[in-house]
């Protein structure tokens, strides 16, 4: 297992001109990825998430500062010697970057072909990769007689070849259907803790990271803004970049036109309730309730699981008359964290 560490990152591309000032990509990027740990990295568009990812496997070079892919300092290193560090490091694109005129099989021998391996070893390594991803019946066929997760299947395979300790993922399932993402991010799960590989995902898809992530960074221009434990993230964001990832993947507080619509539907007092993890007992914040004569109908939202764990917010409509209502929120808001809708 490998850790990978970037301390104090910094990377500024010139521009065209004598007097235009260089573009600051990434601003000062610390993080710390623990040894088999899947951690994400996302952000907007121009985030500098990607450029981050071209840094470790050494494509772009730092301008400043220092990354470690375990005892290694990559940052700085020329093209000969990040040759050498390179079959550490495993890529998965988003659009698979198959080489069309070969097959599945040579696809995944391709970076053993590179690195020198017997032809013997390569092919008893071919087959055990393409088992391992279940697409040993696919050996033969050529990237066009695929669909789009058996190409990312293989190039999960390809990535793996080399027996990397870490795996670099870029937006790996957002050229795919949901369905076959969540295919895709169950492999991934299986290279983590089957094979003991730390996964670097890079995405802007808050439901890959519910789905698969351990740990999160948030980014926005250029710098980080968050990190953290994925259920703190998503159930307690501080950053309003993060607050706006989190809206898109669990049910959260109505946002401004969904409270117009809710409140033209409903006459009664609206109070959003959150969930996380064991901590809200739910039959009893409807027993609490009904005791103090109110009624109650969820027109909002959601419970889901984040990293194994339950999260969520339910807005509620209370319906009485105005001190019962009054009294029903002050006992609610003892046994449940609350937030009165205004």
């Amino acid at each position: 297992m490998t850790r990978v560490t970037l301390t104090g990152v910094v990377k500024r591309f010139p521009q065209p001109g004598r007097d235009t000032a260089p573009v600051l990509a990434v601003d000062d990027v610390s993080i710390d990825i623990a040894s088999g740990e899947i951690h994400a990295i996302i952000g907007y568009s121009g985030a500098g998430k990607s450029t981050v990812l071209r840094l470790i496997n050494g494509l772009e070079q730092v301008t400043e500062g220092r990354i470690a892919v375990g005892e290694q300092v990559v940052s700085g290193l020329d093209e000969r010697q990040l040759r050498r560090v390179r079959p550490g490091l495993g890529m998965i694109f988003q659009h698979f970057n198959l080489l069309h005129s070969r097959t599945v099989a040579q696809n995944v021998e391709y970076p053993l072909v590179v690195a020198g391996m017997p032809k013997a070893e390569r092919a008893a390594r071919v087959d055990e990769l393409l088992a391992f991803v279940g697409l040993e019946d696919k050996a033969g066929a050529y990237r066009e007689q695929l669909s789009g997760g058996q190409k990312q299947r293989v190039g999960i395979a390809r990535a793996l070849a080399t027996n990397p300790g870490v795996l670099l993922a870029d937006e790996a399932t957002s050229a795919l259907d949901p369905e076959t993402s969540l295919e895709v991010l169950a492999l991934l799960r299986r290279v983590n803790q089957e094979l003991g590989i730390t996964i670097i995902l890079i995405t802007h898809e808050m439901s890959v990271v519910r789905e698969l992530a351990h740990r999160v960074t948030v980014m926005d221009g250029g710098r980080v803004v968050e990190q953290g434990d994925v259920f703190e993230v998503f159930s307690r964001p501080q950053s309003d970049t993060a607050r706006r990832f989190v809206a898109t993947a669990l049910p959260t507080r109505p946002g401004p036109e969904q409270l117009s619509e809710l409140r033209a539907r409903h006459r009664g007092a609206l109070v959003s309730v959150i969930f996380r993890d064991e901590g809200v007992d739910q039959p009893l914040i409807f027993r609490t309730l009904a005791e103090r004569g109110v009624g109650v109908s969820i027109v909002h939202g959601g419970v889901t699981e984040v990293g194994g764990r339950l999260f969520g917010q339910v807005t509620l409509e209370l319906i009485g008359d105005e001190l019962r209502i009054e009294h029903a929120i002050a006992a609610l808001g003892q046994v449940a964290e609350i937030e009165v809708i205004h």
